[in-house]
């Protein structure tokens, strides 16, 4: 069967211009291929999971197999920048993570960077921590702060941005309003630059058809839909809707949250697992945020902020842990965004296999954690899609058929540090 008159064809289509899917697409382009990007809203919008004002890099995992994934892609952010010209990453001051002192990911996470031979600075009294961050922080007996270098703040929307000019400067094209409904193997007598071969066919919802040799999927949130209505393949990820919180900082302690006044990006281990950034992007309030959410179809979210599960449980750590610097008991302003969860919180990176075999790339199933790790995760899949092989990194952990072993996915060391709770008026 020929290709049908009009349809454009590439080395590589891409679905999906998040971030991984943006780096993906620069990561192809980079190497000289003809890439295609294609996205179901609007460029940069803000209904999935790669918006926003900020999203923190650190290196303190209790698994090991993420440390390194860290460590190589601050260099391939810094790479992009120095291309693109701008800074999308603000290295801060340090990453602090604290909760009690028996927690298991805190003692993993101390565990790992000693392995690897990252500096690590473990705090057993509370009032050095305080007196090393201008009284900001007041932990309850019996916790223990841990200090590391490796830490800063990336600027979501912006960096989306930065690597979807980059790969259009290189030559990618990129279509936005283009709803991926099929992607299906076609094998045409005849294709660009000759002879034959098995090509990928990808349709979008309004009729529109274009040829690829190869196709990354990076669909976030959409990837269980996405996947499923072509492949039929369900794949074990769960859409969350979460809620990011700013707060007003008091009068008089405004630089002490400040990156200049050395406020670190920091996590508080335990039930709620808490997180939060310097003051940075909205002057006067700082981000204090649960790492969790609820359930939800990404097509029909009813976008409602959890004040409840906030006045239970981010307010009295506010309360505990940061005594007389946060105003009022809830936050002045909120964003809506969207974890994709897996069983374990590990990543999907893998051929989707059935009929389509190695020729069609998924990723997905970041779990709240994979943005800073997008430069990384754009060349593994390009190295899939283009070699069979990512070369340097053990994918085991992220193979699909973990899933097929045990349900739960890879067997976990800790708890579940992502909370998932019901939705609003339930």
């Amino acid at each position: 069967m020929a290709a049908a008159v009009g349809e454009e064809e590439f080395d590589v289509i891409v679905v999906g211009a998040g971030i991984m899917g943006s780096c993906s697409a620069y990561e192809a382009a980079k190497r000289g291929r003809r890439v295609l990007l294609l996205e179901q809203f609007d460029l940069l919008h803000h209904r999935g999971s790669s918006h926003g004002e900020s999203r923190t890099i650190r290196a303190t995992y209790p698994e090991p197999y993420y440390l390194p994934m860290v460590l190589e892609s601050f260099n391939l952010w810094q790479q992009a920048e120095a291309e693109a010209g701008y800074s999308v990453l603000s290295p801060a001051a340090s990453q602090l993570d604290f909760g009690p002192a028996g927690d298991s990911s805190l003692r993993l996470a101390v565990d790992n960077c000693q392995a690897a031979a990252i500096p690590v600075r473990v705090l057993r009294d509370p009032a050095e921590v305080s007196a090393l961050f201008s009284g900001a922080f007041s932990l309850p007996s019996g916790w223990i702060a841990v200090l590391t270098d490796i830490a800063g703040v990336i600027k979501p929307t912006k960096a989306v941005s930065m690597f979807q000019s980059l790969a259009a400067r290189r030559g990618a094209v990129l279509r936005d309003r283009a709803q991926v409904s099929d992607i299906r193997r076609k094998t045409p007598a005849t294709h660009h630059g000759g002879g034959g071969g098995a090509l990928i066919r990808v349709s979008t919802a309004d009729g529109r058809s274009f040829l690829g040799r190869k196709c990354v999927v990076t669909a976030g949130a959409w990837m269980k839909k996405l996947v499923q209505a072509v492949a039929g393949r369900v794949l074990p990820i769960s859409p969350l809707h979460t809620t990011i919180c700013y707060w007003k900082i008091r009068e008089g302690h405004e630089k002490d949250f400040s990156q200049e006044g050395g406020f670190p990006t920091f996590a508080s281990y335990g039930d709620p697992y808490i997180y939060g950034t310097p003051s940075m992007e909205f002057p006067g309030l700082v981000k204090i945020a649960l790492h969790g959410g609820y359930a939800c179809d990404p097509d029909e979210r009813n976008w409602v902020t959890e004040v409840g599960l906030l006045e239970k449980t981010v307010v009295p750590w506010i309360k505990e842990l940061l005594p007389g610097k946060i105003e009022g008991d809830k936050p002045v302003m909120t964003q809506s965004c969207m974890y994709s969860m897996t069983p374990d919180g590990d990543f999907v990176i893998d051929f989707l296999g059935g009929e389509l075999g190695e020729d069609v790339v998924i990723a997905g199933g970041f779990s709240g954690h994979g943005f800073k790790m997008g430069p990384l995760v754009g060349r593994i899949l390009v190295d899939l899609a283009l070699d069979g092989a990512a070369a340097g990194v053990d994918l085991r952990h992220f193979r699909l058929d973990r899933f097929d072993v045990n349900p739960r996915g890879n067997p976990k060391e800790f708890d579940d540090q992502v909370g998932s709770h019901a939705p609003p008026g339930q």
